[in-house]
């Protein structure tokens, strides 16, 4: 599915997030950058060292926050770091929304053009998905249709069948999204 928003384009797939050749892929990272399971843990075994090696110099971000670095082994050239909430820990909403921000910020900061993302916080983080994809489509929507952006292709990479008709039923009952940035 895709949906166009002032020349940029919003699709929705179903693979392998790591197989992408985008100029980013987001990772789904937690506040200390440790790429360990999940999301985190195929970009570090697909990767390679490299990507970790420069999240150890970072050294970390905030919930909400996002960091970039480069893709080493991967098809993508970087890896856009976001750190979404813990379900249960508060304003998690907000703090999604933020994540998901964050990430088109540094893409748009850095020139790219295209950008993946997965269900940020559905996995070991327990954010329901119906709930993410709300708010991570709104997010993305709001940001295209109000900032000025390098960003021309957003992508939201499902792994399975159920989580892509999650998202697609999210999208489809957006035809007027709040578009808050």
């Amino acid at each position: 599915m895709e949906r166009a928003i002032k020349g940029k384009t919003i699709k929705l797939i179903q693979g392998d997030l790591t197989e992408l050749d985008v100029d980013a892929i987001v990772n789904a990272a937690n506040a200390q950058l440790i790429l360990g399971g999940g999301v985190a843990g195929a970009i570090r075994s697909k990767g390679g060292p490299t990507i970790q090696e420069e999240c150890n110099r970072i050294g970390g971000t905030t919930v909400g926050g996002a960091v970039v670095t480069g893709g080493g082994n991967l098809k993508a050239r970087h890896v856009i770091h976001a750190v979404g909430p813990r379900y249960g820990e508060g304003d998690e909403d907000n703090k999604l929304r933020q994540a998901t921000l964050n990430s088109l910020r540094r893409a748009t900061e850095n020139g790219m053009k295209s950008i993946a993302f997965p269900a940020i916080s559905t996995g070991i983080f327990g954010f329901p998905k119906d709930r993410c994809a709300r708010i991570m489509l709104d997010a993305v929507q709001g940001f295209l249709n109000t900032e000025e952006t390098s960003l021309t292709e957003v992508i939201f990479c499902l792994w399975s069948k159920e989580d892509l008709d999650v998202f697609v039923e999210a999208l489809e009952s957006q035809s007027q999204p709040s578009w808050s940035v």
